[in-house]
């Protein structure tokens, strides 16, 4: 049965497969009966409450606050912004009427056709449109300003190609929309964000990611600049992780959500949107999981440690449980949270290799000897090492050992992109990287979108990003030989 647990494709074989497996065998998610869409099952749902737990303080903390607006959005409002509706077009579902009724000829129910909408309704792909209507009855002063509002929901954008948590129909989200008195302060708030999510996702997941602004082609439809943070995954493609949006006056320009300054003048409002979603778990599972499962960062781990007996007889379980319970007071009064397996009808291997699988990030297990002796095996999860040690200040050790599974983690991810970043100076070393090694390519690029776009066509690579640090550097464009001040990254993505 333990045997079963470990069957995962091997990543270096398939690794498309791999994490398809992955996903399932894991208990993180399973596709459901609508087409593209996913159930979140209750452990991969626990890893996105923490998330969510953490995102939402760290909002809180920058000011922000929770409001909700409506999964229905008119289809006249996503006509007012041109480029929102060119980008959003293709991936929107609409709702025509609101009423079934039984089919005469008895097959089940049909569609009303005397309910139809009078106003066809779009399944919020995004918010923009709904919320800066809103945001019309709000303002009327600068003394309104400014607003700094998020929401958590879920969007629909129907996807054809889907895969669990990196691409749905239907996925679980939070997306900022902010209204400021002028340019400077919406973006500063565009900016402030990208950090908040790169803080997160480097001192939580463990994943560490590029700041950067995206090309005009890749840009967020209806802004003027779109921010994004970059993270490289193992098998060598990026992921974006999420994103922050200038969107300079655009929206309440569309929807005529202006402000009286302090001088009684009318202005247009400066708006920014931003999010994450679930994709973020996605990109927590590529980053750091192996062939015998996930490799979870403490900090987000639903259960950071795992208490397993290992006896002959009832007798025996009980005093071992018995000691195992109270170390997992111990840590509990520590603030970590545990788990104490004493299920007798399973075997102690299988019991390791299910929580392998999940990635719990540390493992106690007591047998006769331990308990006799006062000792506790402790195995971790990210080197798959273990070693006998005094059950006495384990609570302390186990802290310190959390600590450093987190910091471990990182620096592994980090010392892979190095590894798999690469400076090239032509096209022909661009495509060899790219086709031979994979990872972020540092190149540059001579600013056109007709260079962007032959490289795309030809190569299935992006520019990722153009990093904020980057420093500038005279160069020459790949393709066109047009001279560049700084290269920017470019990748295969998912």
């Amino acid at each position: 049965m333990a045997k079963e647990l470990k069957e995962l494709t091997n990543r270096e074989e398939n690794y498309s497969q791999w994490y398809n497996d992955l996903v399932v065998k894991a208990g993180l998610a399973e596709t459901s009966a609508v087409r593209g869409c996913m159930v979140i099952k209750p452990y991969g749902y626990a890893i996105w409450e923490k998330m969510h737990e953490v995102l939402d303080k760290m909002f809180k903390e920058t000011g922000h606050v929770n409001a909700y607006f409506p999964l229905f959005i008119p289809k006249s409002f996503f006509s007012k912004e041109a480029h929102h509706v060119e980008g959003f077009a293709k991936e929107c579902a609409v709702v025509t009427h609101y009423r079934l009724k039984n089919d005469p000829d008895g097959k089940g129910v049909v569609v009303d056709p005397e309910a139809r909408l009078e106003e066809e309704l779009i399944v919020r792909p995004t918010s923009e449109t709904i919320i800066w209507n809103t945001y019309k009855n709000w303002i009327q002063s600068y003394r309104d300003l400014p607003i700094l509002c998020n929401q958590w929901a879920n969007v629909v954008r129907w996807e054809m190609r889907t895969r669990l948590f990196l691409r749905t129909a239907e996925f679980l989200w939070q997306e900022g929309h902010t209204a400021h008195a002028t340019r400077e302060e919406a973006m500063e708030e565009a900016r402030r964000m990208i950090r908040v999510y790169a803080d997160f996702v480097e001192k939580w997941m463990a994943v560490p990611v590029i700041i950067g602004h995206k090309s005009d082609s890749e840009r967020f439809a209806g802004a003027e600049d779109t921010l994004t943070i970059e993270a490289l995954m193992q098998d060598g493609k990026a992921l974006q992780s999420g994103t922050s949006h200038f969107l300079g006056q655009n929206f309440a320009k569309a929807f005529d959500v202006q402000f009286a300054n302090r001088e009684g003048a009318l202005e247009y409002v400066w708006a920014t949107s931003w999010g994450v979603s679930t994709r973020l778990m996605g990109a927590l599972i590529m980053a750091h999981s192996d062939n015998n499962g996930l490799v979870l960062p403490p900090k987000l781990a639903p259960i950071q440690v795992v208490l397993i007996p290992i006896y002959k007889g009832d007798e025996e379980l009980e005093a071992i449980v018995s000691r195992l319970d109270e170390m997992a007071a111990e840590l509990k009064a520590k603030g970590i949270s545990v788990k104490v397996d004493a299920r007798d009808n399973v075997r102690s291997g299988f019991k390791f290799a299910e929580y392998e699988l999940k990635g719990v990030p540390v493992r106690l297990v007591i047998g006769p000897r331990d308990f006799k002796n006062g000792t506790v095996e402790i195995a971790r999860r990210d080197t798959l090492t273990k070693e006998v040690v005094p059950q006495e200040g384990i609570a302390d050790r186990v802290a310190g050992l959390l600590e450093d599974i987190q910091r471990n983690i990182y620096d592994k991810a980090v010392k892979f992109r190095e590894e798999m970043t690469t400076k090239v100076d032509t096209y022909d070393e661009f495509k060899r990287v790219l086709d031979e090694k994979g990872g972020f390519i540092l190149a540059h690029w001579d600013g056109t979108p007709e260079t962007e776009e032959k490289i795309k066509e030809e190569t299935k690579a992006t520019i990722r990003c153009i990093p904020v640090d980057a420093p500038e550097e005279d160069g020459v464009d790949l393709i066109s030989g047009k001279p560049s001040k700084r290269r920017v990254i470019f990748a295969r993505s998912y």
